[in-house]
């Protein structure tokens, strides 16, 4: 059903474009593949390949007025498994982008399958709510969702996001609970300028499924619940850069023991003029949920590290770390890569704990659980 709404909406955006005699057709495409050893068996290695190809369509007019639209598809397919005899193949061909965009100097409207996200965290996110993106991923995917956004850019460089999102059956970022099939989901955020940075404020309102979470097979008498969300962060750079992300989500249910959640993050970075230049950036996160807002309840805390070193034009290396203070865990990763045009060569070793806590919707990426060790080539045409 959905696939036939997406093939609606190009044909209609296609139609449009050509009755208005669009200016410019653009297509391009990023072809992947990946091998990845895992130690643990029963996890498995895995085999992959994804195309992600992508058509956009632009019509500028009196040369401040822009008409686009951008339209791509994920397809992807993987084999897993610890031998020959027992393996696993998994795949899918989906609408990955699919929207259509109206903005000038200072305004934006887009409406469509899209990615929205926002925030100053880079490792670890409390304002993760709309897309799954893992640092550790080279190729950044993350799945759109289906709404529209409008965008306003004061003269000042503050700005006003409003969004309004429906059709959205999965869980989005961090969630546990999908919305509610039916139910139309809205908020937005204001961004002002403050000091050497920025300050935000964002809000986000929903009806949420109980009975549809993934990982808890309890039922519910309450099946559709509000939730709402609240978050504030800011960034600045002071000689170093300096930012922080705190959000608070109020679950209104009388079946959730555990209804309120707080998220914070506190970060900063540095690059020292060592060689090319060594980038430190470190985060320091709290979850923490109870039955009143500012009680103390259940959660965990999380530590992250991160250092990149360009070698040359062509070879960088990045290593993160995270650390898990309530479990003991770390999360250990490096990668290696060499660019060259339109290759990249990516070299990835992780050594993890084999249940992750961190980065868990990865059942369409390639899972860094256990150790082991990834290739991965990709090309960008």
């Amino acid at each position: 059903m959905r696939a036939n709404y997406s093939l609606k909406f190009l044909l209609l955006v296609i139609i449009a474009f050509t009755n208005s005699q669009a200016q410019q057709l653009n297509s391009r495409g990023q072809l992947s593949g990946w091998l990845t050893w895992n130690e643990n068996k029963s996890v498995g290695s895995q085999v992959g390949i994804r195309y992600i190809p992508e058509i956009s369509l632009e019509k500028i007019f009196k040369n401040t007025t822009l008409l686009d639209c951008e339209f791509s598809a994920n397809g992807y397919r993987s084999w897993n498994g610890s031998s020959l005899n027992s393996v696993n193949s998994d795949g899918k061909i989906k609408p990955y982008r699919m929207w259509f965009r109206y903005s000038s100097n200072q305004f934006e409207a887009r409406v469509g399958l899209q990615k929205i996200n926002f925030g100053s965290a880079l490792l670890l996110r409390p304002l993760m709510w709309f897309d799954t993106i893992d640092p550790r991923d080279p190729l950044q995917l993350t799945d759109g969702v289906y709404g529209v956004l409008f965008r306003y850019y004061f003269i000042n460089n503050a700005n006003i996001w409003l969004w309004g999102l429906y059709g959205n059956e999965e869980s989005k970022g961090m969630e546990v609970f999908p919305s509610d099939k039916k139910s139309f989901e809205y908020g937005g955020r204001v961004q002002y300028p403050l000091f050497t940075g920025e300050l935000g404020i964002s809000c986000h309102f929903r009806e949420m499924d109980l009975n549809r979470s993934v990982s808890n097979n309890q039922n519910y008498t309450e099946s559709v619940v509000p939730e709402n969300r609240f978050a504030i962060d800011g960034k600045w750079d002071v000689g170093i850069g300096l930012w922080f992300e705190g959000a608070i989500f109020h679950q209104k249910s009388d079946e959730l023991f555990l209804n309120h959640k707080r998220m914070f993050t506190l970060g900063a970075d540095y690059t020292f003029s060592v060689g090319n230049g060594i980038h430190l950036l470190s985060e320091y996160f709290t979850v923490e949920a109870s039955e009143k807002l500012f009680q103390n309840g259940e959660g965990g805390k999380f530590s992250a590290l991160m250092v990149d070193y360009p070698i040359d034009f062509i070879d960088q290396v990045y290593g993160i770390i995270y650390y898990d203070w309530e479990n003991k865990n770390q999360y250990r990763f490096l990668r290696w890569q060499k660019t060259y045009d339109n290759w990249s060569f990516h070299l990835i070793g992780f050594w993890n704990p084999d249940q992750i806590l961190l980065y868990q919707k990865q059942s369409e990426k390639n899972s860094f659980a256990g150790k082991g060790i990834q290739f991965m080539v990709v090309f960008n045409h």
